[in-house]
Parts: C-alpha cells; sequence; structure tokens
C-alpha cells in the first residue's frame, strides 16, 4: 500500500507521494497507471516530495504520460503546502530544489494551514536557443510560424521550462487538441513545448488556455501563466513590475516580473483528498 495525497493549484492537480516515507522504483509507469482520469486516481501527473541535501526537499515531477517535468508553479507550491500543514518548515518559507534549481515559496497561513503561497520562479530566460527553439539566439517575440492549416505569431522563452505563448481574441475559439498538439510538437521547438493562447481582456489582466507538454489541455499551469505575464510584457500589452491577472479555466493566478529580473507567481494550493493504494 502506498500513501498519496492529492491537491490542486487552480485545478491543475497532482497526486504527491511523500518520498520521506514511500519508495517509488518506477516513477515513469506509476504516473501513467495513477493518472488516467476513470481508471486511476486521476491528475495531470504525480509529483514525489524526496528528502534533499540542500533544500527542504526534492520535487521530482512525471507527467500523466510518464515523462519527467522540470518544473511546474502550481506544484511547487503545492509542495510548501504539503512541507507547511505537516509542520516541516521552521517558519513560513520552504526551499525546495528540482531539475530547474533551487527556487523559495513562502506560503499564507490560515488557521494552521497554507491556503495560498509565492514563488520566486527566477528569471525568465528569452535566449531562442537556450529555451529551446530553433529561432537562433536571439529573443523570439511575435516569430511568424505554419501550424497545421494557418499562421501564428508567436513569442517564446523558458521558465525552467520551454513555453510558445500566442496571443489571439479569444483563447476559446482556439482548438487545443489541434492546435496545441502540433505546436507541443512542432519542429522549431526540439525538446517538445508548452502552448499558450492568451488574450488581453483588461488593464494587466490575461485569459490564457494552456496545452502542457506531456499532459494535453489543464485548467492552469503556474509556468505557463508567468510565460504569458512575461510574454504581455515583452509585447507591451501590460506593464512590468505590477501584479498581472491570468485567468484560466481552473481559477486565477497572479504574477509580477520584477525590478529584480525575477518572476513572481502568486495562487492557491488545496488538499483535496488523501488515500492510499
Amino acid at each position: 500500500m502506498m500513501n498519496f495525497v492529492k491537491m490542486h493549484g487552480a485545478g491543475n492537480d497532482y497526486i504527491y507521494i511523500d518520498g520521506f516515507r514511500e519508495e517509488v522504483k518506477d516513477p515513469e509507469n506509476l504516473a501513467i497507471a495513477l493518472s488516467r482520469r476513470h481508471f486511476g486516481i486521476g491528475a495531470d501527473g504525480i509529483v514525489i516530495i524526496s528528502p534533499d541535501k540542500s533544500a527542504d526537499c526534492f520535487m521530482d515531477i512525471y507527467n500523466a504520460d510518464g515523462s519527467r517535468a522540470k518544473m511546474c508553479g502550481n506544484a511547487i507550491r503545492c509542495v510548501a503546502k504539503f512541507l507547511y500543514d505537516r509542520q516541516r518548515l521552521s517558519g513560513i518559507c520552504a526551499k525546495i530544489n528540482t531539475l530547474s534549481g533551487i527556487k523559495t515559496v513562502a506560503v499564507e497561513d490560515r488557521d494552521g494551514k497554507a491556503v495560498s503561497a509565492t514563488v520566486n520562479m527566477g528569471k525568465p530566460v528569452l535566449n531562442g536557443k537556450s529555451v529551446p527553439t530553433r529561432f537562433g539566439d536571439s529573443v523570439v517575440k511575435n516569430k511568424n510560424i505554419f501550424v497545421y492549416d494557418r499562421y501564428f505569431d508567436v513569442t517564446c522563452l523558458s521558465m525552467g521550462n520551454p513555453h510558445c505563448v500566442t496571443f489571439c481574441d479569444d483563447p476559446d475559439l482556439i482548438d487545443l487538441s489541434v492546435y496545441g498538439e502540433k505546436i507541443e510538437n512542432h519542429e522549431y521547438f526540439p525538446d517538445r513545448i508548452n502552448a499558450e493562447f492568451v488574450s488581453v481582456i483588461g488593464k494587466n489582466m490575461l485569459k490564457a488556455r494552456v496545452y502542457e507538454r506531456g499532459a494535453g489541455e489543464t485548467l492552469a499551469c503556474g509556468t505557463g501563466a508567468c510565460a504569458a505575464a512575461v510574454a504581455s510584457v515583452l509585447l507591451e500589452k501590460c506593464d512590468r513590475e505590477h501584479e498581472i491577472s491570468v485567468k484560466m479555466p481552473g481559477g486565477e493566478l497572479f504574477v509580477c516580473w520584477g525590478s529584480d529580473g525575477d518572476v513572481y507567481l502568486n495562487g492557491e494550493a488545496v488538499e483535496v483528498f488523501t488515500g492510499k493504494i
């Protein structure tokens, strides 16, 4: 029997496994089995919370298709909640190691439980080759590419994982099952990519849908919200050093690209249930 906790951030849900107490021998196949919505627990993937010598823990993410992810802004807030609620932190801040480096997360307490958290996501990677893309070394801003049967103007960056942001009139009018999948696997993106379709709905307010690499469309994506906000600043659609609201199907996330160059992500962290399988 293995214990697990189901948590979500704005509907971006994962199955969290306490690697301090549980042994996971085959995380790739476990993620595939447990994530199936109608045949398993159901999730966008699994997160293993393991001991780490340089931080409070290591966050290891496996998508629903079994592929390994480097970073997830929603998952890392939930990991901080997991540690805080179980009194494994000395204060309100957690240092969490990831495949994208150590991130600092501050939780907001209510009645002894963490209800939301803010994570310093670090500086966005804007160099096209480093994202990675095949656009070269310059900033990938409003580059025109052909996808399936139409052209899109895309802005690409990395928030610990690669993102391709397209601004449009209304994300709800985009068939993500077609264009999201085609962008994810496009020849310009050698390591595949996360695809965001975004519209501006007010001052420093965005509406977005995300097709995640390895998971398909999700209700929210923390790194995707950050990518949408950074792209909106690069294209002068939103203001830097101001909080930008990113509304996704699963809820609202808040992003600020600070004067220090770092991107800060805030949003809810919710424990749904615990169980054994």
